[in-house]
């Protein structure tokens, strides 16, 4: 029977950096991991170039982190993203920045991470076990005493780090079985619901995949409540699929559709697409007043081409009942403002998200409320410790999720350190 001072659950983002930080301060440390090789989400993230963290100041990060964003503050203020980058620089990983802050390996492959995080390891003399599944978390009178694996095997610790990842993209082994453990522990879990996912909509448009596989760039995106006014609006790429929306702009709005539709007690909720959310309502109605003097003669579809792209201009002017092919100067007063109103606020129903297997990131997960936000400890079982995305916190694609995996895992390893060592 192996004795370790902390044991982390899972050999993920989190848990790689868990157990990192644990064996530099000066802990004996084991890393037990169902799959067969350890970082299986971690190689699929950011398109599998794996955006690292985001160069951003922590205010601007924890906004990105929309779910519960402010649980991370006391992490944040012992190791933040900056601190992430001089890790992996001072580890021989060069970095490069992208737009929108994100930050990648200069190589363009997750596999930089996942190799510089597994020699890391290697150094440290972490003992890892794969195809270890945990069966359950042992305790005794309030403390957590180890693991049980499937296999039978004990594993004794001090200190256990659960980083055993959400429910999202189960196919790399998040299937949340930490959340059971959690409960065993005394630990609420709130609602599971998917975040950062694409979008599905009934509309008719949509079902006879008029606008299908089509982008828009640089849009804006906004998620109505029931009395119209916008929960939230974000300005950036998105696509239209065979089942809905998709795309950056959409996968950030997907987390409002659902607390929209569960605050109004409704089914679907009403997007609104601005295709040029760059020019007023005032500089549109001006720019079309100028072509129909300048170019009046020209089709309508000829005279307005460049405005946006062409599936959704003709789109648009068969929804402002313009005949694409008529000259623009035939068009009535009535019809030109419906197109405007069209091209500025584009309004169309959304029936909610793919399901979890399907998102990106889970939202819900154990109660932040239950845990110490500086040390990542349960408040009710000594030396049990949670990291990443098991807890109810989530944050937008971009490098804000991993960032938030980085530093739960590296406070957690730091202070489980620390507690295994004075026991």
């Amino acid at each position: 029977m192996a004795k370790y001072d902390v044991l982390v659950v899972g050999g993920g983002t989190s848990g790689m950096m868990a157990a990192i930080s644990a064996a530099e301060h000066g802990a004996t440390v084991a890393v037990v991991e169902k799959n067969k090789t350890l970082g299986r989400k971690l190689l699929v993230t950011g398109g599998g170039r794996c955006n690292v963290t985001n160069n951003r100041d922590k205010e601007e990060i924890i906004a990105h982190i929309p779910g519960n964003g402010r649980f991370l503050y006391s992490a944040f203020h012992q190791y933040d993203n900056y601190d992430i980058m001089d890790f992996f620089r001072s580890n021989g990983v060069a970095l490069k920045e992208e737009d929108h802050g994100r930050m990648f390996p200069t190589t363009d492959k997750s596999r930089t991470i996942l190799e510089a995080l597994i020699a890391i390891m290697d150094r440290l003399e972490i003992a890892i076990y794969t195809e270890a599944p945990v069966e359950t978390l042992l305790f005794d009178e309030g403390k957590v005493t180890g693991v049980e694996l499937e296999d039978g095997r004990t594993l004794t610790a001090t200190c256990v780090i659960v980083s055993t990842g959400g429910r999202a993209m189960p196919r790399t082994g998040s299937t949340g079985d930490g959340y059971k453990w959690a409960k065993k522990a005394g630990h609420t879990i709130k609602p599971l619901y998917p975040t950062e996912a694409p979008v599905l909509s009934d509309e008719a448009f949509i079902k006879d995949t008029t606008l299908q596989g089509l982008s828009l760039r640089d849009v804006a995106l906004s998620v109505l409540n029931k009395k119209n006014k916008k929960v939230i609006t974000h300005q950036m790429d998105m696509i239209f699929t065979h089942f809905g929306i998709s795309g950056p702009a959409v996968l950030r709005c997907s987390m409002f559709i659902h607390q929209t539709m569960k605050r109004d007690k409704t089914d679907e909720v009403t997007m609104s697409l601005d295709a040029l959310p760059n020019v007023s309502k005032g500089e549109l109605t001006q720019q079309l007043q100028k072509l129909i003097k300048d170019d009046g003669d020209k089709s309508t579809k000829n005279a307005l081409k460049g405005l946006v792209p062409e599936r959704y201009l003709l789109f648009a002017l068969s929804r402002a009942g313009l005949d694409e092919n008529a000259p623009l100067k035939q068009a009535s007063p009535e019809k030109i403002a419906q197109f405007i109103e069209f091209i500025k606020d584009f309004r169309f129903t959304a029936n909610g998200t793919l399901p979890i297997e399907k998102a990106f990131v889970t939202g819900g997960g154990i109660n932040t409320k239950e845990v110490n936000p500086k040390t990542m400890e349960s408040k009710f079982t000594c030396g049990l410790f949670f990291t990443g995305e098991i807890l109810d916190y989530n944050g937008y694609t971009g490098g804000y999720n991993i960032t938030g995996a980085f530093i739960t895992g590296r406070i957690a390893g730091m202070h489980a350190a620390e507690l295994a060592l004075t026991k």
